[in-house]
């Protein structure tokens, strides 16, 4: 089931529209805490989802956003799903989400 709601969600957060995609980032940023550890299996779907090009956007409601999704992350998961996933990104990444990754990794 929680397969299925992520599969749908997952396009709204790389929506060509900006305002769909804030939006679905800021509802993220609200489930988190709710699923906490219950987000495992979708883990690997949704952080390269969150992280493209949303951690590099221009526009600073999609940056601060995503910026929050991932401070979520990191304090309602076990970082130890999340350090796999993250070092994948950070190392195709380029600009702020790079290093934004990186100051979370270390």
């Amino acid at each position: 089931m929680l397969f299925q709601i992520f599969d749908a969600f997952k396009p709204r957060l790389h929506d060509s529209n900006s305002k769909v995609t804030q939006v679905a980032l800021e509802a993220m940023h609200k489930m988190i805490p709710l699923l906490k550890d219950h987000l495992s299996p979708v883990i690997n779907m949704l952080i390269p989802a969150i992280v493209d090009n949303n951690l590099n956007s221009k526009n600073p409601g999609i940056y601060a956003a995503a910026t929050n999704v991932i401070q979520a992350l990191c304090q309602h998961l076990d970082t130890s799903l999340l350090l796999q996933p993250f070092c994948t990104k950070a190392q195709f990444l380029s600009g702020k989400a790079k290093q934004d990754l990186t100051e979370k990794l270390a």
